[in-house]
């Protein structure tokens, strides 16, 4: 019973130190932040029905951002991750999917990050600040009321600023950030609905 005791009072006391030091409090807030991941929204149509019946089942389909193919390539990743023979699509199918594949991830598009993780922000922006950095990151190429129109989550605004990034907005890590909290805060969607 002594020894019990004593194994439950060292195990107390390395909480204590633990909890004290930050070891605990740290880990859990990094962990929660992962990395950020594309949503490719579902085309309609046949399209929409070969991956249904043949993608969806296994796998999304928002893997397919990662990637900027040709049509040679995207064969050849598909027949790559299907070398068991689990995937029988019809010659006809298979051609509608390529097709509509190469036209939203072909050669030309730029393939979306697979190493972005969101930082922990400190420092949250006013709306001054928002307005300014959107003026001089987002407005170059399109007009404000696109995002002033928009509503998402946190996480959508993360997935499109990391998008406009890799398209070219002039955005460091902290102020996408600091406009992704903003944006969540100001234009984000109303979770009670």
């Amino acid at each position: 019973m002594k020894a019990r005791f004593g194994e439950l009072a060292r195990l107390l006391v390395i909480i204590v130190v633990l909890a004290g030091t930050g070891g605990w409090v740290a880990a859990p807030a990094q962990a929660q932040r992962g990395a950020t991941r594309p949503r490719v929204l579902m085309p309609q149509g046949p399209v929409r029905e070969i991956i249904r019946k043949n993608c969806t089942a296994c796998h999304g389909i928002d893997d397919y951002a990662f990637f900027s193919l040709d049509r040679a390539g995207w064969q050849k990743l598909i027949e790559t991750k299907h070398k068991t023979g689990d995937l029988s699509i019809p010659d006809k199918d298979k051609s509608l999917l390529l097709d509509w594949i190469v036209s939203k991830f072909g050669p030309e598009t730029k393939p979306f990050p697979r190493t972005y993780v969101a930082p922990e922000i400190t420092t949250f922006f006013s709306d001054p600040e928002a307005k300014r950095l959107l003026d001089r990151a987002c407005t170059t190429c399109h007009d404000s009321e696109r995002i002033n129109t928009s509503r998402r989550t946190e996480e959508g605004w993360r997935v499109l600023a990391v998008d406009m990034r890799e398209r070219g907005a002039q955005l460091t890590d902290e102020e996408l950030e600091r406009l992704v909290e903003w944006l969540g805060r100001v234009k984000g969607t109303n979770q009670n609905q």
